[in-house]
């Protein structure tokens, strides 16, 4: 027999696929979780931080096992704590939304325009509009502890906002970025290897600015479905969608829970059934420091807008989690780069925009020279 490592959808087993999905998560294994609900593995987020000050590795392990080989979710109760910080966010979320259906520009992902709100790249949105709620929001050390378990030190954090309003409709069951955007002939040109690859490139997450219990709708969600190799490949078709309505369960939320789950986990927005009542997330697509995010985030735009909230609160001794914000704002990594004028003199890689904040802030360089310095690192990189 010809050995290869393509395949179709035609190749894909529902037969295979159900026995993935009817595991089960053994509690003994998660010994830092603080529930097991439905195979969603539950963390309280105070136990957690504190916890992570002498056992961060083992956590880290402990996350990256229940989104790879696990149920592929977890979810953080009380990940956000100042609720004030989350509302300061809500009120920018909906200057923008309110500019933005001015401008013409209003969208939705999955429902005719005008029918949910959605904000496209609220990342650098939120950090032009208000740069010291941004400091305070991406700063979050769960946040950074989550993206360090599945991408290690270094990530790329977009972000986009939903507000699904009364009578949104559910989502079809899918899978995410990169490959769950590609259509199905696209996807079966990639070596079934690379498609689990793509899965490790990217973490899926969502702040509750709401609640969000089981009325409002919920993201839908297949427990182990990510484990399944073929998936990119067999989500729109008519036996696992129906296998997906059956079995698919819900993780009701509060305000400021935090909610991840691999890409590749077959999931779907769910139904908002309550009158007067808008379900709010902050959906966050987090990608590895070695490939392309879904969307083009300008870090020099952003930088240049909060370095002097950044230094203002470092020379106050109030940048209490320093590296999870620079890490979350800055460019971390120094490739591609054109190594004519940018090369890699003192090292192996050339000077990234994490290390030129972290010398900025350190040497307390005014925002002006930071900008400037800043701008040559850019002109540097260009071809």
């Amino acid at each position: 027999m010809t050995y290869s490592v393509f395949s179709t959808a035609n190749n894909s087993n529902i037969s295979q696929f159900k026995k993935l999905c009817e595991q089960h998560i053994n509690k003994q294994e998660y010994p830092f979780a603080h529930d097991i609900i439905n195979n969603v593995i539950i963390y309280d987020g105070d136990h957690l931080h504190q916890q992570s000050k002498e056992h961060k590795q083992a956590i880290q392990s402990e996350i990256y096992k229940a989104l790879a080989s696990g149920s592929g979710i977890i979810a953080i109760k009380n990940m956000w704590s100042d609720h004030q910080l989350l509302n300061q966010h809500n009120e920018i979320f909906n200057q923008i939304l309110q500019e933005e259906t001015v401008s013409g520009i209003a969208a939705d992902h999955f429902a005719k325009a005008g029918a949910n709100g959605r904000i496209w790249n609220s990342f650098q949105k939120v950090a032009l509009k208000d740069a010291n709620s941004f400091i305070d929001y991406y700063s979050n050390p769960l946040l950074s502890l989550v993206c360090q378990s599945w991408l290690g030190p270094y990530y790329q954090v977009t972000a986009q906002v939903n507000i699904v309003r009364p009578g949104g409709k559910a989502q079809q069951p899918h899978r995410d970025y990169h490959l769950g955007f590609q259509q199905e002939d696209d996807v079966a040109l990639f070596p079934l290897p690379l498609q689990v690859m793509t899965q490790f490139m990217t973490l899926q997450g969502a702040v509750a600015h709401s609640d969000m219990p089981i009325q409002s709708g919920p993201t839908l969600l297949l427990p182990f479905s990510q484990q399944y190799k073929e998936g990119y490949l067999a989500w729109r078709k008519k036996e696992f969608i129906e296998y997906f309505n059956e079995h698919a369960i819900q993780v009701p939320l509060e305000k400021g829970d935090g909610l991840f789950f691999s890409p590749a986990l077959f999931h779907g927005a769910g139904n908002n059934h309550l009158e007067n009542f808008n379900r709010i997330a902050n959906l966050l697509q987090i990608s590895s420091v070695f490939c392309k995010p879904m969307e083009t985030v300008n870090h020099t735009k952003i930088l240049s807008n909060i370095y002097p909230s950044l230094l203002k609160k470092y020379q106050n001794n109030q940048l209490v989690h320093l590296e999870e914000i620079i890490t979350a704002a800055a460019d971390s990594y120094s490739f591609p780069t054109n190594l004519d004028t940018d090369p890699p003199v003192y090292g192996l890689a050339p000077m990234t925009q994490h290390q030129l904040v972290k010398t900025a802030l350190t040497e307390g360089w005014d925002a002006q020279r930071f900008t400037q310095k800043l701008n040559e690192i850019n002109h540097k990189r260009q071809a």
